[in-house]
């Protein structure tokens, strides 16, 4: 897998949501989201094309949820040190 880029929110200082940007090609917009728990969401374009993993509450959803979800996807697991910084939001 390619370096993954990881989006944090915060609100008043405490993590909101996170987003993990998948590659694609540029102009793509999701068009449905596949809820995998109430709190991890994947994204994906017209074509069926993995847009994005949606953490809704990254405090709860632990990194192995998220590798799973790689796995699920079929996609190469992002290395560990990429994921960190949830633990610390």
């Amino acid at each position: 897998m390619k370096t993954v880029s990881l989006q944090i929110t915060y609100r008043k200082g405490k993590p909101f949501a996170a987003y993990i940007y998948l590659s694609h090609r540029g102009g793509q917009k999701s068009v449905r989201a596949e809820a995998i728990t109430e709190d991890l969401l994947i994204d994906y374009a017209q074509d069926d094309t993995p847009l994005g993993i949606e953490i809704v509450s990254p405090g709860i959803v632990g990194i192995d949820e998220i590798q799973g979800v790689f796995d699920r996807l079929g996609l190469g697991r992002p290395e560990p040190v990429e994921l960190e910084p949830l633990n610390a939001a």
